[in-house]
């Protein structure tokens, strides 16, 4: 019996559903964030003011489209443009329409703060579908890095920015003892002695504010890292005082002066040179921060830091957690984010009041191999007394049966999410420049990663059902 094969015909005319809604099936995450788009507060928008009278795009729906092509991997103003005549739900989110990419660039760089406020909308809404429990949440915290808009063949080091100063400073000399010799070679053609020594001078200029934006980065690093340095001299004072051996080396005082290695990028200055991968290659930067809460693994919290690593970055990244949260109980972190400093701003107000929040924070780096030992079931261990350290407190809290039980939470909450960003949205690097706008890009991937996961979670079902 010969096959039989589906007919194809490329020329009769179909008719599509009138409604543009019938184009998507139901349940589709298209639907689902056009529903939640209706319920943003839209009042605040910045809409594009040419002053030519011509008619401009609905907020409503350049919103639904840049979450909608966000929670799809779609990041390009470009890109998103082709999508409104590539994908059939973003020709139903555009209703037929095709707005190009320099408007949609423009609406997303202007809007800062509606995003801002739809990431806290979202959440409010993930708290009425009772998917985000309200007060003394647990969450994890982790940041990973994220590529910048910038090379790093693009930036110059301290050291060798000096050194190229003073070759430039030579040539420049060569050069202009070359146009007091009448019988000097000439360049070659196209090439002129004034060109030669401006695009020096010029260069050298360059370098020397390249240099001078190291200094004062040396300078601000210098003085976060004075409160640690103080605390940690206080510490060692305070074990002779009680008769005890300090142990480790006698800390070392913040330098102000930057180091030869530190470097500055000409394409996007405000990145960061960063251990990538495995930490045996760099690559530039930003260091992306998220604040992830355990049971419905949404991101409440979230920011970005120059900082190549987590020392100081707990305190901040906890305080963008979203007001709508209320207050959180437990902090699940790894030992990048340990410091004394930083588990003491957590844990105590400035007139040294408990706060109610709880640190667990990995002090020893464990293989993640367990051994039989390991399995063996471990009494508890004894109570510190009130002398004890940040350090060893925060070691009792994790070898205790409820430590360990809460610790284990946070590879399988935060480091999901970054692998679900990174991989399954496919974001790896950032498309716009400068800290702001990286910020304002980070935000709106965690807003679309909240939006796909709560439509993951059935969150539609239960609007529909509500509504």
């Amino acid at each position: 019996m010969p096959a039989r094969f589906v007919t194809i015909d490329y020329d009769t005319p179909l008719l599509l559903p009138p409604n543009l809604r019938d184009w998507v099936p139901v349940g589709h995450l298209a639907h689902f964030i056009l529903d939640v788009v209706e319920q943003l507060d839209l009042g605040q928008v910045r809409v594009n003011e040419r002053g030519t009278g011509s008619e401009q795009y609905p907020p409503q729906m350049l919103m639904a489209l840049l979450l909608y092509c966000y929670a799809t991997g779609v990041f390009s103003s470009r890109r998103i443009e082709q999508a409104t005549l590539d994908s059939v739900p973003v020709r139903m989110i555009c209703g037929d329409t095709h707005p190009d990419h320099d408007t949609i660039c423009t609406f997303r760089r202007e809007n800062k703060a509606l995003v801002q406020e739809s990431f806290v909308r979202v959440l409010e809404l993930a708290q009425a579908l009772k998917f985000l429990q309200v007060g003394q949440i647990t969450v994890a915290v982790d940041g990973s890095k994220v590529l910048a808009n910038a090379s790093k063949h693009a930036a110059v080091s301290y050291e060798h920015a000096g050194k190229t100063i003073q070759q430039l400073e030579l040539e420049v000399k060569e050069l202009l003892a070359k146009a007091e010799q009448a019988d000097s070679t000439p360049l070659e053609a196209g090439l002129t002695i004034p060109q030669e020594v401006q695009r020096r001078q010029e260069r050298k200029a360059k370098l020397a504010a390249a240099r001078a934006e190291i200094e004062a980065r040396a300078q601000a690093r210098a003085a976060a890292d004075l409160a640690e340095y103080q605390a940690k001299l206080a510490e060692r004072e305070a074990e002779k005082d009680r008769g005890e051996k300090p142990r480790g080396p006698e800390p070392k005082a913040p330098s102000l002066q930057p180091k030869p290695s530190d470097q500055y990028n000409f394409t996007d200055p405000q990145s960061r040179i960063m251990k990538a991968g495995n930490g045996q290659h760099f690559e530039q930067s930003y260091n992306a921060q998220a604040a992830v809460e355990v049971d419905s693994r949404l991101i409440v919290g979230q920011r970005v830091s120059q900082a190549p690593n987590d020392k100081q970055e707990l305190f901040p990244t906890l305080k963008t957690i979203a007001r709508s949260v209320e207050s959180v109980g437990e902090v699940l972190t790894d030992s990048g984010f340990y410091s004394e400093a930083a588990v003491q701003a957590v844990e105590r107000t400035g007139e040294g009041q408990a706060t109610g929040t709880i640190v667990y924070a990995a002090v020893e780096k464990k293989e993640h191999h367990r051994t039989v030992g390991d399995l063996e079931q471990k009494p508890e261990p004894d109570a510190t007394g009130p002398e004890a350290s940040t350090s060893e407190v925060m070691k009792h809290r994790l070898r205790t049966a409820q430590g360990r039980a809460r610790y284990k939470l946070r590879q399988q909450t935060v480091e999901p999410v970054f692998g679900i960003i990174k991989s399954v949205l496919g974001f790896r690097q950032f498309l716009l420049r400068g800290l702001q706008k990286v910020e304002l890009e980070w935000q709106l991937v965690c807003l679309a990663y909240n939006l796909k996961r709560l439509h993951r979670m059935g969150a539609g079902l239960k609007m529909a059902a509500q509504g």
